[in-house]
């Protein structure tokens, strides 16, 4: 289907179904932009007793251990506890403000309903060929000169708040170290700030694009919006008979097919998968699939046809799991999927040696 005749907006339906397999508008660089500026806040506000403290707890560390005589491991330990109980505290409240913004920033650009289905395990996204067309594809050099650009702007803030004081921090030469501290904490809280602020101008506009694009990936046809207009219109219980019918008419194409099957893949009792390799095609089909009643049934036809029936449970739950009818089986499948149909060949070749 080319992208120029999909010229109409997305429909609520079509935005709610790729609501729930996952695919929102949402940029990782604003939300990262975002946190990074509430952990340099909050280390502005904090920063101070976060210091003081952090000074405090080792002064009382040192001065303990050298009223403690001997040294021991369990005092070494209370030690190190302590140490890491101060710690804990002077960095909550940066974790605390960079978990809620982000948790905060992420709902404001994909809402709070969650959908199960984008957490859903699919093997397809593991495999290699795909991943590698992700790596090599349009996308990705999109996504590269992206970074390359951010990069740069990134680069030129940091720069322009670094240079124009060159002459001012070789003069720094011969003051005493807690002059020099502080002129450096300064100076690193400026550029962080300028850089960060640029970091988010960037997660803005890439917010904006992320948005573009994804209202252009659910754009339709004019015939599928009409289509889908002609479904709206019917009432709850004419719809509810067609998809009743269109289940109907699809079980019954899939059960004729049953018997062109190569092997019935089983559970044994509770899913049952058919397969079927022309020989030509790259991978064997899934012809039929189903479980309990359906898979009974399935069976009961693979007898009467004649159908080896090979029990694997793992392998027949994956593939009733992953494989749609009609769709070839994923490559991650290809092993355990060639051990049967080498079975099933074999047996039979056996079976026409014996009659023959």
């Amino acid at each position: 289907m080319s992208n120029a005749d999909k010229t109409e907006k997305a429909t609520p339906k079509r935005r709610e179904e790729a609501r729930k397999k996952g695919q929102v508008a949402k940029s990782t660089d604003l939300s990262g932009a975002a946190v990074v500026l509430a952990g340099l806040l909050t280390l502005g506000v904090t920063g101070s007793s976060m210091v003081q403290r952090m000074a405090d707890g080792i002064h009382d560390s040192l001065t303990a251990g050298a009223q403690r005589d001997p040294v021991t491991i369990n005092t070494i330990s209370d030690l190190m506890m302590q140490s890491g109980k101060n710690a804990a505290i002077c960095l909550a409240p940066v974790v605390a403000a960079c978990a809620l913004v982000g948790i905060v920033v992420n709902l404001a650009q994909v809402g709070i309903r969650l959908k199960s289905q984008a957490l859903k395990p699919n093997f397809r996204r593991l495999n290699p060929k795909t991943g590698f067309q992700k790596i090599a594809g349009k996308q990705s050099l999109v996504e590269l000169a992206k970074n390359i650009v951010k990069i740069g702007i990134v680069g030129w803030v940091v720069l322009s708040a670094l240079l124009p004081h060159i002459q001012d921090y070789a003069s720094m030469v011969g003051i005493s170290p807690l002059q020099f501290g502080s002129t450096v904490a300064a100076l690193v809280k400026h550029i962080a700030l300028r850089a960060t602020f640029a970091y988010l101008f960037i997660g803005a506009i890439d917010f904006i694009y992320q948005r573009y694009s994804h209202e252009k990936s659910l754009k339709m046809k004019k015939e599928e919006v009409k289509e889908e207009g002609k479904g709206q219109d019917l009432p709850a219980e004419v719809k509810s008979a067609i998809r009743r019918r269109q289940r109907e008419a699809a079980r019954a194409r899939m059960m004729a097919d049953v018997p062109t099957a190569d092997v019935i893949v089983t559970n044994p009792t509770h899913y049952s998968v058919a397969l079927k390799y022309d020989g030509h095609s790259a991978a064997p089909t899934v012809v039929a699939k189903g479980k309990d009643l359906i898979a009974l049934r399935i069976r009961e036809i693979a007898k009467e046809a004649g159908v080896p029936i090979v029990p694997d449970p793992p392998l027949a739950r994956a593939m009733h799991a992953n494989v749609e009818v009609g769709q070839q089986i994923p490559e991650e499948l290809f092993a355990a999927v060639a051990q049967i149909l080498a079975y099933v060949y074999r047996v039979a070749g056996r079976r026409r040696l014996a009659t023959a």
